[in-house]
């Protein structure tokens, strides 16, 4: 077994629980399609009741179950830890997780770049210790948790994304997590079903300050019209503010170069002793965010004491994930080395997030053509349809050769367009993985943007099997 993360006399002692029977687990899981053999096995509730997995589990070579009762068809002397409610069971793991590491951990927050800038992080970190972060976006009120529960006692670092979609959310788990640094990407319209504008957003974003250890430095987005909110919060809790971006004081962005695939930036950033230093970073891909994400990222990494120089270094080790932006060239003529490029954004969207996606597809140099497949972007709130109609006027879609929308919002946008753009539309994502062959042809560059309900992840799937998918550069 790989080395032990939770013994049951330890799980029963963070929990308030009662184990059965002796037993030691390597990792915890809250599923078992992915469940490897020594974990512990989660039963939580949520679209099914874990509790009907738990023979299930066991059988896979689950090391234990964390249940609130003992399941229908487990003995009573069954690797069990039994609580009163799983949930809570959870919380109190990631609780007593956090509280034997010295790790330092930094909470990230934003509307866009959550996930990208937690994986920038795991990776200019863990060249410079044990880091630990979730292996997807698990930042809600059972992920942040999980991810706190799964972190070894001996990290040197932690990240931790946090994440809303009503008020109220950050602040518990920011606590939750203790964090020894905050980090705000940026706050844009996303959720405004449940806000009432972006300044009720920006409040929200700002409680992960909540969680921030007296003194602690914030990270925050400084180019935003609601940047002075997010730092009279800071002020308010006492933090340390680094401000980053073109108007940053701490972390200032001063060149982006997009070329080839890539990013080169220059920026300036303070380290914790106050001295101002030149940074220069290569990103394997193209995005002025990405590059906005790379500066916060290697902020918030020197703020927690990593060497400024070797993480700068490091940051050309990342590439998007799958879904967030990264991309890959379709073969359709392997031998002859035919195709067309794909940029896989598929796993979310919002108004920031799809401008930020255009503009990155704008600056690329396709053989051929610059199109774009946008879905609907969901939790908009009332003015949904305006906000869908606004991205025909955003200043990359002028060299867009054509854009195919999928989704009932997403038709505000395809008739706001000039005609010389409109591709196709349609309802679902089913008819557009079903026709799109028709759309493309060799040296095109496509990208795939819209929110995951929508489902555009079927169209990517349909793209990749008209040829041979190689990664891109």
């Amino acid at each position: 077994m790989s080395d032990i993360l939770w013994t049951s006399e330890d799980a029963a002692a963070a929990t308030g629980g009662r184990a059965p029977t002796p037993w030691q687990a390597s990792s915890v899981s809250i599923d078992t399609r992915t469940l490897e053999p020594g974990a512990l096995f989660v039963a939580l509730k949520d679209v099914r009741d874990g509790h009907d997995f738990v023979a299930q589990a066991l059988e896979a070579g689950a090391a234990a179950a964390l249940v609130d009762r003992v399941p229908e068809g487990v003995s009573e002397d069954a690797p069990l830890l039994i609580v009163e409610d799983v949930l809570e069971g959870l919380e109190a793991l990631g609780v007593a997780a956090r509280a034997r590491t010295k790790a330092k951990v930094i909470g990230i927050t934003g509307s866009v770049g959550k996930t990208s800038t937690k994986e920038m992080l795991r990776a200019i970190l863990s060249r410079q210790g044990k880091t630990h972060a979730a292996e997807k976006s698990y930042n809600n009120h059972w992920g942040v948790p999980l991810t706190l529960a799964r972190m070894p006692a001996d990290a040197d670092y932690a990240v931790i994304e946090i994440g809303m979609n009503h008020p109220g959310e950050i602040a518990p788990l920011a606590k939750l997590a203790d964090l020894d640094a905050a980090m705000v990407t940026i706050v844009a319209p996303a959720h405004l079903e449940a806000f009432e504008n972006v300044e009720g957003i920006a409040r929200e974003k700002a409680t992960i300050l909540e969680g921030l250890r007296p003194g602690g430095p914030a990270i925050l987005n400084a180019d935003l019209d609601t940047s002075p909110l997010l730092f009279d919060a800071a002020r308010a809790k006492g933090a340390d503010i680094m401000g980053f971006g073109e108007k940053g004081i701490d972390a200032e962005l001063i060149h982006v170069l997009q070329q080839d695939g890539q990013t080169m930036v220059q920026a300036r950033i303070s380290g914790p002793n106050g001295a101002s230093h030149p940074v220069v970073f290569k990103l394997q891909t193209p995005g002025r965010h990405f590059a906005m994400n790379g500066l916060g990222a290697l902020a918030a990494a020197s703020a927690v004491g990593a060497d400024l120089a070797i993480a700068a270094h490091d940051l050309g080790l990342w590439l998007p994930f799958e879904g967030r932006g990264a991309r890959e060239t379709i073969l359709l003529d392997p031998v002859e080395e035919v195709g067309f490029d794909l940029i896989d954004d598929s796993y979310n969207a919002n108004p920031a997030s799809v401008g930020a996606a255009l503009d990155m597809l704008a600056t690329t140099a396709p053989k051929g053509r610059r199109i774009a497949i946008l879905g609907d972007m969901l939790e908009l709130g009332a003015s949904e349809i305006e906000l869908h109609a606004a991205l025909a006027d955003h200043p990359a879609m002028a060299g867009i050769a054509q854009v195919h929308c999928v989704g009932p919002r997403s038709r505000a946008l395809w008739e706001a367009l000039p005609a010389r753009q409109q591709g196709r539309w349609c309802e679902e994502s089913t008819e557009m993985a079903a026709k799109f062959h028709e759309c493309v042809a060799p040296g095109d560059i496509v990208l795939v943007k819209g929110s995951l309900g929508i489902r555009l992840a079927r169209v990517v799937d349909a793209i990749r099997k008209l040829g041979q998918s190689e990664p891109g550069k």
